[in-house]
């Protein structure tokens, strides 16, 4: 069995991390679970979190996750995620919020109703009932830490990915608005983090014919995500975009 990791979070750190069967929310689930945390693995694939489940306890020396399989556009399952965290843990420190659709790359002129309701009720209408349902249980907590994944095109659209700018511009100005209404003698700290471009599904249905072999992996997007959850980050409302990562030949 492998030996847990050196503790980087306080002992009984609770945190909460969506989009966790694969990619950034995996990778993010098992660096915070290396630091200390219990994590509640949030995502519709129950194959995919257990196998997020498998890593953590190879990691952790067998201590594994929550498992909590759900989709996140079920608005009246979204809403009881915070009652039964409390219910479960009577806390919760941290949420790394990484789940996220691509959408469907068209011009804005061609985009279908459908596809465009269900980029917006994953995108934004997803983080605003996260925020809704968490935020009495992180403002609660002595260190509450929110990280909510974005996109450059939130601030930068191009052409063809108007639904991923729309609705991720949307979540960005939910989740700034929200700093900007937490007292200034709260602990809890939110900010935004963008990992650029990185060796994921979602990079690979994009760009199906784009090599993957520079870009950054999601464990090493995953180690700047961690600092983000201590109890020493002070930044509130941010921006934070990821530092480049060299890849090695």
């Amino acid at each position: 069995m492998t030996p847990p990791p050196a503790r980087q979070l306080p002992e009984g750190t609770v945190a909460l991390v969506t989009g966790a069967s694969r990619g950034i929310g995996r990778a993010v689930a098992c660096a915070l679970a290396g630091a200390g945390a219990h994590c509640i693995l949030v995502a519709r694939t129950v194959g995919g979190l257990e196998r997020t489940d498998d890593l953590i306890a190879a990691r952790c020396g067998g201590a594994g996750a929550t498992l909590l399989p759900m989709d996140l556009a079920d608005g009246a399952a979204l809403d009881m995620l915070g009652p039964s965290v409390m219910a479960r843990f009577g806390r919760l420190d941290i949420l790394v919020h990484c789940a996220a659709t691509l959408g469907v790359l068209t011009p804005v002129t061609h985009m279908d109703v459908g596809a465009w309701q269900d980029c917006l009720a994953l995108n934004t209408t997803a983080a605003w009932r996260l925020i809704r349902t968490t935020a009495p249980l992180l403002e609660h907590a002595p260190h509450g830490r929110a990280v909510f994944l974005t996109d450059a095109h939130a601030s930068a659209p191009a052409p063809f990915w108007g639904m991923v700018a729309a609705s991720r511009a949307a979540q960005d100005a939910l989740v700034r608005t929200w700093a900007c209404e937490i007292p200034a003698t709260s602990g809890l700290r939110v900010n935004l983090f963008d990992p650029g471009i990185v060796a994921t599904r979602m990079r690979r249905q994009a760009m199906p014919g784009g090599d993957p072999a520079p870009l950054p992996r999601p464990e090493q997007v995953a180690r700047q995500i961690v600092p983000l959850c201590l109890p020493g980050e002070m930044r509130q409302g941010q921006r934070i975009v990821a530092m480049p990562v060299v890849q090695q030949g």
